[in-house]
């Protein structure tokens, strides 16, 4: 199925690619460069986020550190 909606894909976008004799301007394959290496920095870029936050430990769960209980009142004062 999934080689089936790679060769149907690809037929498209042929088919898409050489159906009509519109000329591409210069301004359009630069902004295509441009949006193509964009999205590669920000797909690397949070991969990296990611990463650096597995290795630190951000991703642990959340600890509750419950106060010593004490005799003290809140004014620091004993019973």
């Amino acid at each position: 199925m999934l080689i089936a909606l790679l060769v149907a894909a690809c037929v498209l976008g042929y088919l898409g690619w050489t159906s009509t004799d519109i000329q591409v301007p210069e301004s359009g394959y630069v902004a295509l460069v441009m949006g193509v290496v964009l999205s590669l920095v920000v797909g690397v870029g949070l991969m990296t986020l990611v990463f650096y936050s597995s290795r630190g430990g951000y991703n642990e769960p959340v600890v509750l550190i419950k106060p010593a209980e004490s005799d003290e009142d809140e004014r620091g004062r004993p019973g």
